[in-house]
């Protein structure tokens, strides 16, 4: 069976309007503990993405777009697709 790449966009500080909201990071680790709980025997991958400081290409043009307000974080990009 495939891997499934779960990577999650965000930023450590939270926007004003999230103040109340779980973090980008928080959002990573609840929806890995429960799809991992939730579909043992799926194989996931997550990974989590610091806007101010993405390392490859793909993370670059994600970070971006949400630093010019394309999309909002956190960001869930699946496979490679959002």
């Amino acid at each position: 069976m495939a891997t499934i790449q779960f990577t999650v966009y965000g930023a450590e500080q939270k926007c004003a309007s999230c103040v109340h909201l779980p973090s980008a990071l928080e959002t990573k680790e609840w929806l890995e503990a429960a799809l991992v709980r939730k579909f043992p025997a799926e194989t996931f991958q997550f990974h989590y993405v610091d806007i101010e400081h993405p390392h490859s290409a793909e993370e670059r043009h994600y970070a971006e777009a949400i630093l010019n307000d394309e999309y909002f974080y956190p960001l869930l990009v699946l496979n490679g697709e959002m």
